[in-house]
């Protein structure tokens, strides 16, 4: 039978999946990527090693998939920037929230040991590229194009660079350590991208 056709071995089975990626999150924040085991994660979670395996095939998917599940809604397709018509007031709001999730401790450990991994793991980057950071591109351009549309940034604009340029500076803050992520900080980017890119 299966778990479409018993609701409560649906329930159990979804509650094990959150349980592990709750104890992988948990363990990668406490003792780093490098010492946390499949076996570890079973015994946190309370679940068999068979459970995690039926799931994910290495230590590295098990630990991308938690970090997924904390950044967004992975069983959700569509990624969507906020369309006021207004842009500056669109990626303001974005970036604060950005900023603040990279703030966050229950985040920012979690991602460090993830970056860290794929610094080490071409395996692993490719992955995150595919699964978590090319969709978010995308949504991100496609935002841009709006407003390249609507006359509020350059029409021959790279697309792709306006993202760097936006989010690169954020992200060596934070890789660094050398300043506070701040709602003033996040504005600041957004002002200096839409002076480079404005018509």
């Amino acid at each position: 039978m299966s778990n479409a056709q018993n609701p409560a071995r649906s329930r159990r089975s979804e509650r094990s999946r959150q349980a592990i990626l709750a104890a992988t999150r948990a363990l990668t924040s406490e003792i780093g990527y490098g010492k946390v085991s499949i076996e570890a994660i079973a015994a946190r979670a309370g679940v068999g090693k068979q459970t995690i395996y039926r799931w994910w095939p290495s230590k590295g998917a098990v630990i991308f998939d938690s970090f997924l599940a904390l950044s967004v809604d992975a069983d959700s397709q569509e990624m969507a920037l906020p369309d006021t018509g207004d842009i500056e007031a669109d990626l303001k709001l974005v970036m604060r929230a950005t900023v603040a999730e990279f703030a966050d401790p229950d985040f920012e450990r979690p991602i460090r040991a993830l970056n860290t991994e794929i610094i080490n793991d071409p395996d692993l980057a490719t992955q995150f590229h595919e699964k978590l950071a090319r969709p978010v591109d995308e949504a991100k351009k496609a935002r841009l194009r709006s407003a390249q549309q609507a006359g509020q940034l350059a029409t021959d604009a790279d697309l792709d660079l306006v993202l760097e340029v936006l989010y690169a500076p954020l992200f060596q803050r934070w890789l660094h350590r050398s300043g506070p992520l701040t709602a003033e900080y996040a504005d600041s980017l957004v002002d200096v991208t839409l002076r480079a890119f404005r018509p």
